[in-house]
């Protein structure tokens, strides 16, 4: 009797897991995007530190003619540049710079390019042709090329360095959400929407969105990574956030002329630089698991 009532409770016991837990409960099962989340979690809070810990016009910007050049020590972790100031100090205030603009710049690519490939995919015809072969046209011009000519023609400043890097990659994330959309818009709910009289934009962005934001989100996350090389490769070449500040990539472009007696003027940029590019491509690689269906169903 006492076992009947057990397997009589078991089932009601179970409880369906919702969406954000079975992506969380997939993620956790692979240690590496595990590892690029705490890494990633050490970045941010170091750079939010890192803010209230140093003053930008003393710490940062100040110069110490007489303490450059040192390397590597105890009062210097990570030795001071060719004007005296610690390398460490702005490696860490420069997190700031790098986070700020591949976050800020995939979220302008992530709602501007989505909103452009939900509307493809949705209509089809002749709106799907003009924003594709839009998307073509700059997707045919290089990356860095198309980030430099917008700072050009619109200033140099960070703000239009998060919008240039930004609108590059609004092509791959419309190409993106419109492959995803072509599945889902021929779904009986769908016709269902139409035929209760809502709107076009309310079913794409209440219907058919929440149905196609496993590519999106992945995107999105390793669009960060790509967004932080974007921009350290422009301030390596003078085009991205305005000197004096310590941006990765303009402390590896400002050290380069140093490389063969001070390689650690350009190593540990380098490094911040890799590492953290490194964390969020293992984070959407998790993501991109946990979000395969295939991999639900084992789980």
């Amino acid at each position: 009797m006492a076992k009947n009532i057990k397997l009589n409770k078991a089932p009601n016991e179970v409880k369906k897991r919702g969406m954000w837990s079975e992506l969380w409960h997939n993620y956790k099962k692979n240690p590496s995007a595990m590892l690029g989340l705490v890494v990633i979690g050490i970045i941010i809070i170091l750079a939010i530190w890192a803010q209230f810990a140093y003053d930008y016009d003393t710490d940062i910007v100040e110069q110490h003619i007489k303490e450059r050049f040192q390397e590597p020590n105890a009062e210097h972790l990570l030795g001071t540049d060719q004007y005296g100031r610690d390398m460490l100090t702005r490696i860490l205030y420069g997190a700031k710079y790098s986070l700020s603009v591949g976050i800020v710049s995939m979220a302008i690519a992530c709602t501007v390019g989505s909103t452009l490939g939900l509307i493809a995919g949705y209509y089809g015809g002749w709106v799907e042709n003009i924003i594709l072969r839009t998307c073509e046209v700059f997707v045919g011009i290089p990356t860095i090329l198309l980030g430099v000519a917008i700072m050009t023609a619109f200033g140099q400043s960070l703000g239009v360095l998060m919008w240039a890097i930004g609108l590059v990659y609004v092509p791959l994330f419309a190409r993106t959400a419109r492959a995803a959309v072509l599945p889902v818009r021929s779904e009986e709910y769908i016709e269902a929407a139409r035929m209760a009289g809502v709107s076009d934009m309310g079913i794409i962005f209440k219907h058919i969105l929440p149905n196609s934001l496993s590519p999106i989100i992945v995107r999105t996350t390793m669009g960060v990574a790509s967004g932080i090389l974007s921009a350290s490769s422009l301030s390596f070449l003078g085009m991205g956030v305005p000197v004096p500040a310590p941006e990765w990539g303009a402390m590896l472009s400002n050290g380069r002329e140093f490389i063969r007696d001070h390689s650690y003027l350009t190593l540990f940029p380098g490094l911040a630089i890799m590492i953290t590019v490194l964390a969020f491509n293992l984070v959407g690689d998790g993501l991109r698991d946990a979000l395969d269906p295939k991999l639900k169903r084992k789980g």
